[in-house]
Order: C-alpha cells, then structure tokens, then sequence
C-alpha cells in the first residue's frame, strides 16, 4: 500500500503534461425569426468569437463573423432596403448559404438578399 500513495500522487500531474486536444469552435447562433428583431440583434453582436467588420458610416448594415469564417451576420440599420431584417450565411461543404429574418418591407428584402448572394460569386481579378 505504502508504494501505491506516491504513484497516485504522480498520475493526476502526468496528465497535466499532456498535450489538451484544441477546442473547437463554438457554433455560430442560429437565427430564430420568432425573436424581435432588437432582441435577436442583441443576442447576435454578444455572441464570443464575432467579430465586428469596421463600419461604413455610408452603408446601413452592421457585418459581424465568427472568428472560424463558418458564419456571418448582416443586421440592417434605418435606411437599409427591407429594415428591420437579420441575414446569415454560412459556409459548410463548399457551399454558402443565405437565410434570413425579414421583419420589414418584403420587397427591400428581396434587394437585400439578391445583394448578398451576389456576394458569393465575387472573386478578386
């Protein structure tokens, strides 16, 4: 027994010396368009890992992006086509997908969301 007490004292600190696997990443919030568009907006910009992109003062949108690049967040702000609307692309297999909450005026919103799958063909000549 006496042998057994500095060999359990040893194993608890070998695992401490061991390589911790990364974490991943946590996942991006869905949106829930059942929220108000404040609340929903609120939950998104306090999301860890989203980074902000610097404001345009010209553009009424705020763009946010998880750290990952998975996953990005357009909030519309007074002026913008189809405000209040939240928009989300995420990007898995290859593949971006847009989907989004309109709150305000349908057709701003259609606008809106022809403007961001356009982005998605956009390559730098």
């Amino acid at each position: 027994m006496r042998g057994l007490v500095p060999l359990l004292l040893i194993l608890p600190l070998a695992g401490a010396c061991a390589p911790k696997p990364e974490a991943a990443a946590p996942a991006a919030m869905a949106l829930d368009c059942a929220q108000p568009f404040e609340a929903q907006a609120a939950r998104i910009k306090a999301q860890p890992h989203l980074v902000p992109a610097p404001h345009e003062s010209a553009e009424p949108y705020l763009f946010y992006s998880s750290e990952d690049g998975h996953a990005s967040y357009l909030i519309t702000e007074k002026g913008a086509p189809g405000h209040p609307a939240i928009m989300m692309q995420r990007a898995s297999g290859g593949q971006v997908v847009t989907t989004g909450c309109p709150y305000g005026d349908q057709k701003g919103y259609k606008q809106l969301l022809a403007y961001l799958d356009s982005l998605k063909t956009w390559t730098r000549r």
